[in-house]
C-alpha cells in the first residue's frame, strides 16, 4: 500500500465483512477469540461465520462478533449463539462445522445438536 487510494480501496472491500461484524441483529454469533482459541484454529472459524452471513444476506437479523475467553480452553474453537434469552454454545469447530451451523441455526433455526457442548459432555 503506497497510496491513500489504495488504503479507501482496501476499506471499501473489507466494510461488507464489518458491516456483518458490527450489526444490531436479532441474533449474536461470538467466536472466543483468546490465545487457546486462536491457537486451537478460531480464526478460520470466525471467517466462515462472517462469510457465510453475508453469503446468506443474513446480515440484518444476525451480527457476528469475536470476544476473548469463553472459559472452556478443552473445548476451543467455541462459538455462542445468543437468541433473546437462550444462548446455545457450540464447541471443537471447523469452517465446515460454522457453515452448517449457518445454514441450519442461524437461517432455519434449527440448533445444531451434535455440535453443542452437551453432546460433548455425555
Amino acid at each position: 500500500m503506497k497510496t491513500l487510494a489504495e488504503l479507501a480501496q482496501i476499506r471499501e472491500q473489507m466494510k461488507s465483512k464489518m458491516a456483518v461484524r458490527d450489526s444490531e441483529g436479532s441474533m449474536r454469533v461470538v467466536v472466543g477469540m483468546a490465545t487457546c482459541g486462536i491457537a486451537a484454529g478460531a480464526r478460520p472459524v470466525l471467517n466462515a461465520f462472517v462469510e457465510e452471513v453475508n453469503k446468506e444476506n443474513l446480515e440484518e437479523r444476525v451480527s457476528v462478533s469475536q470476544t476473548g475467553c469463553i472459559g472452556i480452553c478443552q473445548f476451543e474453537p467455541v462459538a455462542e449463539v445468543f437468541e433473546g434469552d437462550t444462548k446455545t454454545t457450540y464447541v471443537k469447530l471447523t469452517a465446515d462445522k460454522a457453515k452448517r451451523i449457518v445454514a441450519e441455526h442461524l437461517k432455519n433455526g434449527r440448533v445444531v445438536e451434535e455440535y453443542t457442548i452437551g453432546a460433548f459432555q455425555k
